[in-house]
């Protein structure tokens, strides 16, 4: 009887391990204490300090929950498509942007280069590749990272002055981000293509895909995206690796609106047939959305919340909203994943692209519970396993997003803002779902995969941050 009266008080857990069994008890109302059984910052006594002070501090609070509001209180809607050389501000005749933080030509890898040397031959400025790489290694070409300019880009992400690239606006704070066309799949210039098959669909992007969306969005007054995202995630997206339920709702939303803006039928068919063969077509919306939701925390003094995450192929970057527009950078990663027949891990270059922003905004590798598919695509493991990715998530960010719930997870809200001191506290670094593309220019995707965030990066800002607030 003694045993027995024991057990008819509410229950009350102590959890001594990992963090996944107390989620699923809370998860069960069941109330659960969290006890610490690992040091924090991996044992670096120096790290554990600065994080202490970090976390007393009332003012990174308040600039943390600040930060993330302006995230959720975002209004993303992609209004039109113009020619990068009309909308973005400092690209200059030969400039080129690119992915990543920034890295000149003698660093830069092999796809990266290969879709320069494409990118000069298609703007003009040489006759072939050859004398295109030649003018690249001479100093001919100024490059700059896209996230110097309000833009993002994957893979490679070449932006040049006469490429298409679609604006969002973020109608809350009235803040704009760009990103060029998705070029569709095969052989591709974000994945380093470079030859007379790629030039010829990015020509037919500016002439025709272009302006026929820039006709279609302006009659429409512009896609809402928080939606499409939210029905998205309830249909199997996570708008990294997996966009087909996005892109086949967004062409669904916007085909009446073509049919007006375009008026000869041909011209038409091919533009609705190019947006309903390319899965991955919304990916590149997503990416502006991101940018366009990260930007307005960027420079909010005293928050330690990451606003942009991106690599380069050499090097991995990412910014704080407490220190601007400085990066903290470190080597990039492998990705690890499955590859195409006849590909493996040796023909593989590091991870590339702009397009961890959605990961940054509680996307992709984030919301890999509502994309069970996704993992076994990406080498993830089973549909079961991409639940325990995001609930990962949830130990270094500051919430979740209301607006884009999960079914898998009983349609909690996407895991949202990543904090810098969670990071680097727990040693759980951002999963990243992503494409690998060949370390040799021209050749293209070879895989897809996920790649884990550096911590380094998350180190060096937190030591940042912590100096800027004066308690290093």
């Amino acid at each position: 009887m003694a045993a027995n009266s024991l057990l008819r008080p509410p229950l009350k857990v102590v959890n001594i391990g990992l963090a996944g069994f107390a989620r699923d008890l809370e998860a069960r109302g069941v109330p659960v204490a969290e006890v610490e059984w690992t040091p924090p910052a991996r044992g670096d006594a120096r790290a554990a300090a600065l994080l202490a002070r970090l976390y007393a501090s009332d003012v990174v609070e308040a600039a943390n929950q600040e930060a993330l509001g302006r995230f959720l209180k975002a209004e993303p809607v992609l209004v039109d498509v113009r020619p990068a050389s009309e909308v973005i501000k400092g690209l200059t005749d030969r400039m080129i942007l690119h992915a990543g933080p920034p890295i000149g030509w003698e660093r830069m890898c092999g796809p990266l280069r290969g879709a320069i040397q494409g990118a000069i031959v298609l703007e003009g400025w040489a006759p072939d590749l050859a004398a295109a790489e030649k003018l690249a290694a001479s100093g001919g070409i100024a490059f700059e990272p896209n996230h110097h300019h309000d833009a993002v880009g994957p893979m490679t992400g070449m932006i040049t002055r006469s490429m298409p690239v679609m604006i969002v606006e973020n109608r809350t704070f009235g803040n704009r981000a760009f990103c060029p066309l998705n070029e569709g799949l095969g052989k591709v210039m974000r994945f380093g293509g470079n030859d007379a098959e790629v030039l010829k669909r990015l020509r037919w992007l500016e002439s025709t895909l272009g302006p026929a969306l820039a006709g279609a969005l302006r009659k429409s007054g512009g896609l809402a995206l928080k939606p499409i995202i939210a029905r998205g995630l309830s249909m199997g997206d996570e708008m990294h690796q997996r966009n087909v339920a996005c892109s086949s709702l967004f062409i669904r939303q916007m085909a009446p609106w073509l049919a007006r803006a375009v008026a000869e039928s041909e011209t038409l068919a091919k533009v609705c047939e190019f947006i309903g063969a390319n899965d991955q077509f919304f990916l590149n919306i997503a990416m502006a959305m991101g940018k366009a939701i990260a930007d307005p925390a960027k420079g909010l003094a005293g928050s330690t919340l990451v606003t942009a995450m991106c690599r380069n192929g050499t090097d991995f970057g990412i910014r704080v909203a407490g220190t601007g527009e400085r990066w903290f950078t470190a080597p990039v990663e492998q990705p690890k994943g499955l590859y195409f027949p006849g590909y493996s891990e040796k023909d593989a270059n590091p991870d590339i692209g702009d397009s961890a922003i959605v990961e940054t905004i509680g996307l992709g590798g984030f919301a890999m519970a509502a994309s069970p598919a996704v993992a076994g695509f990406v080498g993830a493991g089973s549909a079961a396993e991409a639940l325990n990715y995001t609930r990962a998530m949830y130990d270094i960010t500051l919430g979740r997003n209301p607006d884009w719930t999960m079914p898998g997870l009983d349609f909690a809200g996407v895991p949202t803002g990543i904090d810098v001191r969670k990071v680097v506290e727990t040693g759980i670094a951002p999963t990243i779902n992503t494409g690998i593309a060949h370390r040799l220019p021209g050749i293209g995707q070879v895989g897809a995969g996920t790649v884990k965030a550096p911590l380094a990066c998350f180190e060096q800002a937190l030591a940042a941050m912590a100096e800027q607030m004066g308690v290093a």
